[in-house]
């Protein structure tokens, strides 16, 4: 693993393990480390050849979660939002997000996105390499679709 790209990891760790909000009575912060070496990752698929490997809690399922998610080179989600705030940091590929501006802004490795709750966008991959992000959140994932401005 190079230097930049386990920097990125740990930074991507940390945010999540100090996330506010996500410590609560049903999940207390953790009392012994959280260990998540890359080859014990689970990875399951999404539509679109998204997929993801929990690290803890579930991203498809109810309550807080943290979780590397990989999107397919190209990928381009539609216009959404989400019901909560959605912290992400990049470690490879370059991410983009598109707001009801217009303005694509790129996040290339070690960028770190928070959208707001309830914000309009698009979202995706750009092409040339397939984008790992680590994402977290104090509650369930989820996708609203939007339309368009």
């Amino acid at each position: 693993m190079t230097m930049k790209r386990s920097s990125a990891l740990f930074l991507a760790l940390s945010c999540a393990l100090c996330a506010p909000g996500f410590a609560t009575a049903a999940t207390p912060a953790p009392r012994t480390p959280i260990s998540a070496p890359a080859d014990t990752l689970q990875w399951q698929a999404l539509a679109g050849g998204i997929r993801y490997a929990n690290v803890r809690g579930n991203l498809t399922g109810n309550g807080p979660y943290e979780a590397f998610v990989e999107f397919p080179a190209g990928f381009d989600n539609p216009h959404h939002r989400h019901t909560q705030a959605l912290p992400s940091v990049v470690l490879s590929g370059v991410f983009y997000a598109i707001f009801d501006d217009g303005k694509k802004v790129l996040y290339p490795a070690g960028s770190y996105y928070l959208l707001p709750a309830r914000l309009p966008h698009r979202s995706g991959c750009e092409p040339g390499a397939n984008c790992l992000l680590f994402q977290y959140q104090s509650d369930r994932f989820d996708l609203v679709p939007t339309a368009a401005k």
